[in-house]
């Protein structure tokens, strides 16, 4: 059930807003007794098929420039490899104080434009 409940957030939150893998999901995760590696792992490999989902269906509505998505996706394919290889030589205790910090970022530059 919990898994579900998460499900449905993510990808509610994720068709909104287009968050959902770090977001929405590694927090409820995390919540649900995951650590944050795992977290983060099992929120990836879910949030690939919500992506393609989502991306299919905003696509469809006309929203999706090709030429930008791709401008995003190629460095970010070489930021991810990066990522994990971060995330795996430092502290589980690091990873989630930064990701911390990071919402927080988020959330302060959301509300002071």
């Amino acid at each position: 059930m919990r898994f579900a409940v998460t499900g449905i957030l993510g990808g509610a939150f994720s068709g909104l807003f287009g968050v959902g893998g770090g977001v929405v999901m590694v927090p409820l995760l995390i919540a649900t007794g995951f650590g944050e590696r795992r977290a983060t792992a099992t929120s990836l490999c879910a949030i690939a098929i919500v992506a393609a989902l989502g991306s299919l269906l905003q696509g469809l509505y006309g929203n999706v420039r090709l030429d930008d998505a791709a401008l995003l996706a190629v460095p970010a394919v070489a930021g991810v490899g990066l990522g994990v290889a971060i995330q795996q030589r430092i502290p589980e205790r690091a990873v989630s104080l930064l990701f911390a910090v990071l919402l927080v970022a988020v959330a302060v530059d959301l509300v002071i434009p």
